[in-house]
């Protein structure tokens, strides 16, 4: 697969990543929300985590959504440009407060967390085909979407139809299912979910995902429901990810990593993988890509982490078969290029 689009325009990036960021409230100690006395602040958000990966990794990557005209939104939209992310089509909205989310610690996507989101009638919620700018959408190698945004509105919804419809001169779209139960109150998100996957030409999903949703059992029952996209990585936690990509299937077995927080790991998989896909790199090492920063992810507190240096990356992902299932990454490994708990022998 490679990743084509209109590149010549004259606002023409690597990636565009579309949808809601909201700011995030992070316990200062762990324990129930009613029993927390304060919080640390941060911002979360699937597409825009992606955003800041990639522009991080040295890509050039456009935000696109719609904050309040509140300090909130002030703070979103210059910490995600802080990143080198091109947040120039971000919209303020004067009629709807920029959404924000209290969670414990612990992982988000289990029962060993309390999640509080105040997002219901945000500004993100109001996107639509008349409120988002489909020209500086599609002006950029890869389209990154996810499942959130689908449920945010019946408008937002409409948005993602159309922008994985297939158009002549579409860019790459990749979609992160990234379901998520509290926000689908109608109960139509396998139907939803499934038919925004198989307009998408890049599909990412968790296995215990897809067993969530569609009660799928194993990596082929998943292709086997996703025939559409060229390319379906089905992700399997500390096991690992498998992709299927034009016939072939090829399992990725991930590092061991010193698990911080299991906050922002998904996000961060998808950036690497779409790196390497950008860079044109073999689909091995697009998978070891998206193991690799999901480990930054992973050994940090909060959704955002600082990704190992391009040169540090690459030499891990070309380490042998050998060399890679010896690798263990902890807290600070994006931080030098080797270090005696990363285990890693020269290549």
């Amino acid at each position: 697969m490679t990743a084509t689009g209109p590149c010549n325009a004259p606002d023409a990036v690597d990636v565009v990543a579309l949808g809601e960021s909201m700011v995030t409230f992070l316990p200062s100690r762990p324990g129930r929300l009613a029993d927390v006395p304060s919080f640390d602040r941060g911002i979360g958000g699937a597409e825009s985590n992606v955003a800041c990966a990639l522009a991080a990794s040295g890509h050039a990557v456009r935000w696109i959504s719609r904050v309040g005209a509140d300090g909130f939104g002030d703070h979103l939209v210059e910490t995600i440009g802080s990143y080198g992310v091109d947040v120039t089509s971000v919209r303020r909205d004067p009629d709807r407060p920029t959404g924000v989310y209290f969670r414990t610690a612990g992982d988000r996507a289990t029962d060993a967390h309390e999640v509080a989101y105040y997002r219901t009638g945000s500004a993100a919620s109001a996107m639509s085909l008349d409120t988002v700018g489909l020209d500086a959408a599609r002006a950029g190698r890869v389209l990154h979407l996810t499942g959130i945004t689908a449920a945010l509105s019946a408008d937002c919804l409409g948005l993602l139809r159309e922008l994985t419809a297939h158009r002549p001169g579409r860019p790459l779209v990749s979609f992160d299912v990234n379901h998520r139960p509290r926000l689908w109150t109608d109960g139509n998100s396998p139907q939803v979910l499934l038919e925004l996957a198989r307009g998408a030409d890049l599909v990412f999903v968790g296995e215990d995902e897809a067993a969530e949703v569609w009660g799928l059992d194993g990596v082929d029952a998943v292709r086997t429901a996703f025939p559409d996209p060229e390319v379906l990585v089905v992700k399997q936690g500390a096991l690992g990810a498998t992709v299927f990509d034009q016939g072939r299937v090829l399992h990725v077995p991930a590092p061991h990593v010193d698990v911080v927080a299991a906050v922002g790991a998904g996000d961060a998989f998808a950036a690497g993988f779409l790196s390497a896909t950008l860079r044109g790199l073999p689909v091995r090492d697009r998978l070891r890509h998206g193991h690799l920063m999901a480990a930054a992810a992973l050994t940090v507190p909060g959704d955002l982490a600082v990704p190992p240096s391009r040169d540090h990356a690459d030499r891990l992902a070309a380490l042998d078969d050998a060399a890679w299932g010896r690798l263990r990454l902890g807290p600070g490994w994006t931080h030098a290029e080797e270090r005696a708990d990363e285990e890693v022998p020269t290549p």
